[in-house]
């Protein structure tokens, strides 16, 4: 089926889905399934959504996918919601690049898997803001969010080795704030969490406050090199090193490659 056809079908299937919901609203819904409509209501705007998105018609797919939301949170049927919530962030950040409503998707998300005690898939969300917020310089918002699943995290048997990362993510965050923000954050955070002394994470940090001190570039560089052939760095790390990076007196502007 090519695109055309799958509009077709799409606009098709949010018809049926229209005339379900009139259905359901009519008074005699209690005698003819009203509930029973709404939940075939709610699965033809999701298909519809699909073939919208195989038809790459990306703006009618949210349309579909919100007046679904709207049903199912009418329902009370929260976790559906969110994971619909998702989807249209994902369309945002990877189609659409619009990060702003991205990041407004993934917090509503996060909202309703706190109110259903999901608190995991809660935690994705708001990872997925933190980290877009920081590339947006929004540095409070990340930090407070780092720290928010870091505490949660760190008593936790099975999560708690993630929460070295996201305490020095916020460190970072603080670092490339303030250098004695982040140096306070750090002793919060080994105080908080004293596994993270030890980590390689910490050290790291511990390292380049000291370079960044002292404004030698080539220190900076040298720890961040020695991290990254043991642990490598992705682009959103790299990206926030290099921003630290460059507060370094004389540094410069300098690309990625620059800071390994």
């Amino acid at each position: 089926m090519d695109n055309a056809g799958k509009e077709r079908e799409a606009v098709q299937l949010m018809a049926d889905a229209e005339k379900r919901v009139k259905a359901s609203h009519s008074f005699l819904r209690g005698l003819f399934g009203g509930n029973t409509r709404i939940e075939e209501a709610c699965e033809m705007y999701t298909r519809a959504a699909n073939m919208f998105k195989m038809a790459k018609n990306w703006s009618e797919a949210i349309n579909c996918l919100n007046a679904a939301i709207d049903i199912y949170t009418d329902m009370g049927r929260f976790t559906i919601a969110a994971k619909h919530h998702i989807t249209i962030a994902e369309i945002y950040e990877t189609e659409l690049v619009d990060i702003e409503k991205a990041i407004a998707h993934y917090e509503q998300s996060a909202d309703y898997y706190k109110g259903e005690e999901s608190n995991s898939s809660a935690n994705k969300c708001l990872l997925k803001v933190a980290a877009y917020a920081a590339q947006l310089e929004q540095y409070q918002k990340a930090i407070e969010i780092y720290e928010q699943v870091g505490t949660n995290t760190m008593d936790n048997p099975l999560l708690k080795y993630s929460a070295k990362d996201y305490f020095f993510k916020a460190a970072l965050c603080h670092f490339i704030v303030d250098e004695l923000n982040a140096k306070l954050a750090l002793e919060k955070y080994e105080e908080m969490f004293p596994a993270f002394t030890d980590s390689r994470e910490c050290k790291l940090l511990k390292k380049l406050l000291e370079a960044h001190e002292e404004q030698n570039s080539e220190a900076y560089t040298e720890a961040v090199k020695e991290f990254d052939s043991i642990s490598r760095l992705d682009q959103w790390l790299t990206t926030m090193l290099l921003r630290i990076k460059k507060s370094i007196q004389g540094d410069g502007e300098e690309g990625d490659g620059d800071l390994k």
